[in-house]
């Protein structure tokens, strides 16, 4: 997967949703959001990581100090605004050098690193768009699955949360996709280790096992969708999933 070519296609569609779609629809995936909020965190934040790129900041970058930080009223503008973001992130990281380390949430990694995690944030946040407006929501499932192993990643750079461990010490939840192709792309072996979560892809025993398709996982595992829906299977001690999805926000 290309993941340069994979931020363009999924901004473009997250924008053509947004482009039909009345702006003051509120967001229930993310509450206190608009579709217009919406729009403007993701246009926004793809010109902060260009900003981080740019700069070879080596601290965190104040995102209201980005340039252009706003989109236009109209709405076929606004579209234009937030595609516009990607395309510069990907100018910018190709001048710059996708090598060169910059400042991540997760210590000093190459500048393309903010590639990726820029269209796994558009990805999300089209769920997000499709949820409030009753339509459906399709990823391809390679793209899904490394959207999901991209947040396995995240959580793994994080510190044991305030409320306690994700997960216990040595208790594991298996996630596995019924998407066929995927191979062990579609299998993640997640445990506590600790006070904190690590991974890898494989196939073995849990505390609890989550099947279902690689885009109803990457839902479910960022609370898009709840723990109980019906589009996953959850296997053994269901109380490890909901704790561990309870101190895993997004």
């Amino acid at each position: 997967m290309d993941v340069f070519d994979a931020l363009v296609e999924q901004n473009h569609q997250l924008g053509e949703v947004l482009r039909a779609a009345d702006p003051a629809t509120p967001v229930p995936t993310c509450p206190g959001w608009t579709l217009r909020k919406l729009l403007t965190h993701v246009g926004r934040e793809d010109r902060w990581a260009a900003m981080i790129v740019r700069e070879r900041a080596d601290a965190r970058v104040d995102v209201r100090s980005v340039p252009d930080g706003k989109p236009p009223a109209e709405i076929d503008a606004a579209v234009t605004w937030l595609t516009d973001g990607a395309a510069l992130l990907l100018e910018t990281v190709a001048t710059t050098g996708p090598d060169v380390p910059v400042w991540t949430f997760t210590g000093p990694k190459p500048a393309s690193w903010w590639v990726r995690r820029r269209l796994h944030e558009a990805v999300v946040h089209r769920a997000d768009a499709a949820i409030a407006l009753d339509e459906p929501y399709e990823v391809d499932a390679a793209l899904a699955a490394d959207g999901l192993s991209e947040w396995l990643d995240l959580l793994a750079a994080r510190s044991t949360p305030d409320g306690g461990a994700a997960l216990p010490d040595g208790a594991t939840v298996h996630l596995h996709t019924t998407d066929d192709g995927l191979g062990a792309a579609g299998e993640w072996l997640v445990r506590g280790e600790a006070g904190r979560v690590v991974w890898e892809h494989g196939h073995g025993k849990g505390a609890a096992a989550v099947r279902g398709s690689a885009a109803a996982l990457l839902q479910a595992v960022l609370r898009r969708i709840p723990a109980d829906d019906p589009r996953i299977e959850v296997l053994g001690d269901d109380g490890v999933w909901r704790t561990w999805l309870e101190r895993t926000p997004f």
